[in-house]
Formats: C-alpha cells, sequence, structure tokens
C-alpha cells in the first residue's frame, strides 16, 4: 500500500515527528489533492510542538494551509489537474492537514489558485497573508482610507501576518508604523514600506491610562493582550484597531474610554472560518496587490523535514517574514 511522508502529532503535549502515511488513513472527503506546498504560520508552530491546544484528535497530520493538484474528485466542481488551495477550515486541528503529499479534503474548502500566483507563491502568502488582507479589508469597510491622519500601526510587523499587513497597506498608499521587538530588522521593514519604526516595549508595557495620546489613525493587531490595550488607548477618534492574533497573550487590559470616548472600532478578524465568497475576493486582491518582489524578500523556503526545528523558531519569535514550505520537494 502506497504511504506518503508526513508531520504527525502523535499525543497531547508531545512534538509531532516526521513520519509515514498510508493511503488507507486519508480522511474522509470528497476531493484528493496532491500536496506540493504548505507553509508555517504561528498556530502551526503551537501544533507542531505541542504547546498550545490546536490538534483535537490524535493522530494528526499538522499543516494548517495546502497548495497542490487535484488527484481525484467526486465533485461537479473540481476536476483531476485544478490548481487548488486550502487555507483553515480546521486542518491541523479536526481534520488532517498539509504537512504531507497526498490529503483528502472537502470540495467547499477549496479555492483555486488565483490569477497571477504559482502555487509556490500562494503558499508564500498563505494563512498569514490572506489574514492580513482581510485585516486590510476590514479597517476598508469601515471608513479607514490612504491619506487619513495619522498612520495605521502594524504590531508584530516581522512575523508572517505583520510583514505583509505592512506591504499591503504601503501599497495601497497608507502610512505605517511597524513595532516590533527586534531592532535589527528594521531595514527590512523599511524594505517593504514601513514609514516608522516603533519598539515592542512602548507598546508592551502598561501606563496605567485609560487614554493616551491620540497616535495612530488605525491599527493591524496580531499581538493580543497589553499591545492591543496600549493600541485601542492611542487610536485617534473614530479609528479602528483590527486584532487578528494573541502571540503576547489572550487577555486584554483595556477599559471602554477608547470605545465610548472616541468611537474607537474593535474589530475581530478570523480566517479560519471566514466565507468562501470573501476569501475569494480577498485572494483575487492578493493576486493583483502584493509587490511581487517585497513577497520574495518577505518569504523563505523550507522541506517538510525541517517543519519541527522551525515551529520552535516560530514560537521564539525569530522567524522573519514568511516560510512556505516545499512540501514534495519539487523546484
Amino acid at each position: 500500500m502506497e504511504s506518503f511522508p508526513a508531520i504527525i502529532a502523535t499525543e497531547k503535549s508531545a512534538p509531532a515527528t516526521l513520519g509515514e502515511i498510508p493511503e488507507s488513513a486519508l480522511p474522509e472527503g470528497d476531493v484528493t489533492v496532491d500536496v506540493h506546498w504548505s507553509s508555517l504560520n504561528y498556530k502551526d508552530g503551537l501544533a507542531v510542538t505541542g504547546t498550545g491546544p490546536v490538534v483535537r484528535s490524535f493522530p494528526m497530520v499538522c499543516g494548517i494551509d495546502l497548495a497542490g493538484t487535484v488527484r481525484h474528485s467526486d465533485s461537479a466542481d473540481w476536476s483531476p489537474g485544478d490548481e487548488v488551495i486550502v487555507t483553515g477550515w480546521g486542518l491541523s486541528e479536526t481534520h488532517p492537514g498539509g504537512y504531507t503529499t497526498r490529503q483528502r479534503v472537502r470540495s467547499q474548502w477549496l479555492q483555486r489558485r488565483p490569477e497571477g500566483l504559482s502555487l509556490r507563491d500562494t503558499m508564500a502568502i498563505g494563512t498569514g497573508g490572506l489574514t492580513a488582507m482581510l485585516c486590510v479589508m476590514a479597517l476598508e469597510e469601515v471608513g479607514i482610507a490612504p491619506g487619513d491622519e495619522g498612520e495605521v500601526l502594524v504590531t508584530g510587523a516581522g512575523g508572517g501576518v505583520g510583514s505583509f499587513a505592512v506591504m499591503l497597506l504601503a501599497g495601497l498608499g497608507y502610512e505605517v508604523a511597524a513595532a516590533t521587538g527586534r531592532p535589527e530588522i528594521a531595514e527590512y521593514l523599511t524594505s517593504l514600506g514601513a514609514s516608522t519604526n516603533v519598539g515592542r516595549q512602548e507598546l508592551s508595557e502598561a501606563s496605567g491610562r485609560p487614554l493616551e495620546k491620540e497616535r495612530w489613525a488605525a491599527a493591524i493587531d496580531t499581538v493580543g493582550s497589553q499591545t492591543l490595550g496600549t493600541a485601542l488607548a492611542q487610536t485617534r477618534y473614530r479609528g479602528a484597531v483590527a486584532a487578528c492574533g494573541l502571540a503576547g497573550g489572550s487577555d486584554l487590559p483595556a477599559t471602554v474610554m477608547p470605545f465610548i470616548l472616541r468611537n474607537v472600532r474593535l474589530l475581530g478578524v478570523d480566517s479560519v472560518s471566514a466565507p468562501s465568497e470573501v476569501r475569494a475576493a480577498a485572494w483575487q486582491r492578493l493576486g493583483t496587490e502584493l509587490p511581487r518582489h517585497l513577497v520574495e524578500v518577505a518569504t523563505t523556503v523550507e522541506p517538510l523535514a525541517r517543519v519541527p526545528e522551525l515551529a520552535e523558531q516560530i514560537l521564539a519569535g525569530t522567524v522573519r517574514g514568511r516560510v512556505a514550505i516545499n512540501v514534495d520537494g519539487a523546484p
């Protein structure tokens, strides 16, 4: 019986390892995909290291993203040879994920490879880039526009979501303030389009004041906890903060003052269960609005075998930008 290499989590709180899965172990679904590329996200770090409650059942193939070619389809919407991507939808949580060379999924989860992007490109973008675009779209929906007074703050700017948020916002004409705890990557963030670099400690240390000086027209926060609380307290009147991450913690030390005295809006952004039509719109924009040369600057490519090591690095905050995982070793 044919088997496939995979990064597999076998028990709670234990790290996942590189192993093999037989074809008989593929899950239920109506489309089988030959996986060529995946990506590395903070959530993957939690799942692969076993340090976060991501995986819900065991054994589990990790990897919340995948890109590949349809091998077999029982759905009228998809045919062998179609190039497809899947992000979120419970991959690596309740359904085996993309860190393997073959996977079976539900047809309604699939998105066609966007025109203008290769399969490699889609995983250089992956959940990180998709989340960044959804955050930008959320800010646009409440009227935050380029040219508004004040910069747009991006926290955790050196990470995958943050890097793509910086380049997307800058490309659309916003002034971007990039916050990071790694001063050594300031030049990198400037190359992505940041006009200002902000030290992490300016946001992560509580001032004790419910409102602070108005600094930001809006913000995209990937960190949570005190950093999100400070961003809210520093956002200008009728500004907005799109919150999508909790790398710094899931608590929110804040008051209602920014909301009721400055009319600041807090926008929650989720990419796991976002409707297909919203995803399609975001991917279409990613295919046309991302500067391709900056995607290359922000991306490194690594083999499947290095995922356990890379998972530890992304949790330690030492991974810069995005990591595309070359699952099958093809060029």
